[in-house]
């Protein structure tokens, strides 16, 4: 399967700041792509460096065959983008937006009403292409966004955070949008996202990044494999350590993580052993708040790598 994308050993520093720090993946040819993580993790700023927006200090990386540092108008050609801020003209119609992207990648007249009518067909926006996208929803522009960035029939399309700030019902009308991209048209597609569920629906393969490293990369299901069994999440009121001792000598208990006053829990059957686990605290004298039972997810999966939850400390670094 050939490649769409090559980055080898990547590296960007701001000052005294790595904001990616020696990174390497690939991405093939129709894959569509998550880069996970929290808020300055250093998602935005792959893709920056990928969509030749910015230099890496160090390392290699190529997309559609061109290196990020060559000829870079050529790249800019094969790639379409969807920024996490909105770039939209709202003065003018949706129609309007797409006009004038066009004409700045020199499509012809007739190319451009053909691509035009293509992309608005795709996103469904034919009805509004008239309307000014200051009257336009969220979601709307969102997916006026994605149509502008597909115009010059882009080989690989980067998604920065696509459904940032809109409610859940219009972030799954734009995962539709997604996935019909990448099934039907098979556009290769890097996805950034710090939304757990949303690179567990979408995404082939994901890779987990934490302060501008890869802490984990494969497909989310055999991401959450390896952590084994079920999940129990224990919520512990004050201190934890003899109720930590005796589930450490409880060898039914494949794995045990602390997260302040959370004790996270693998094991097999779990509905069975909650009886157990009861048990223990009583005999720890431990005051459980609360227990929850489920199957291993992203949450407990980058919880796993990285020693704390996703939305914790989003923007400690500044960087994104």
């Amino acid at each position: 399967m050939n490649m769409a994308i090559r980055v080898d050993h990547l590296v960007k520093k701001y000052d005294k700041n790595t904001a990616v720090d020696r990174i390497s993946f690939n991405v093939f040819e129709g894959e569509l792509f998550g880069l996970l993580g929290p808020n300055g993790a250093g998602k935005t700023t792959i893709i920056n460096i990928l969509a030749t927006l910015i230099h890496p200090t160090s390392g290699y990386a190529e997309v559609a065959g061109i290196p990020v540092t060559g000829d870079r108008d050529a790249l800019r050609h094969r790639i379409g983008i969807v920024f996490q801020e909105p770039a939209l003209d709202v003065r003018l119609t949706g129609m309007d937006n797409l006009q004038f992207h066009a004409m700045m990648y020199g499509l012809a007249k007739q190319e451009r009403k053909e691509r035009i009518a293509q992309v608005l067909e795709l996103v469904n926006l034919e009805p509004k292409a008239n309307l000014l996208v200051e009257k336009y929803s969220g979601g709307m522009k969102r997916r006026l966004e994605i149509a502008r960035g597909l115009i010059q029939h882009p080989k690989v399309l980067f998604l920065d955070e696509p459904t940032l700030g809109l409610d859940a019902q219009t972030r799954r009308h734009i995962w539709d949008y997604i996935r019909k991209l990448n099934r039907e048209k098979q556009i290769t597609i890097i996805l950034t996202t710090h939304y757990l569920e949303e690179a567990d629906f979408l995404c082939d393969r994901v890779a987990i990044i934490d302060k501008g490293r890869i802490a984990a990369m494969d497909t989310p299901s055999d991401l959450k494999s390896i952590l084994g069994g079920d999940m129990v999440h224990i919520k512990i009121q004050g201190e934890a350590s003899a109720y930590l001792d005796l589930l450490a000598k409880s060898d039914w208990i494949k794995s045990i993580k602390q997260h302040h006053d959370q004790l996270t829990l693998t094991m097999e059957h779990a509905d069975k052993r909650i009886p157990e686990l009861m048990n223990l605290a009583r005999q720890a004298v431990a005051g459980v708040q609360s227990v929850n039972l489920s199957k291993p997810s992203l949450e407990d999966v980058f919880l796993h790598f990285t020693g704390r939850n996703i939305r914790e400390d989003e923007s400690t670094d500044g960087f994104q």
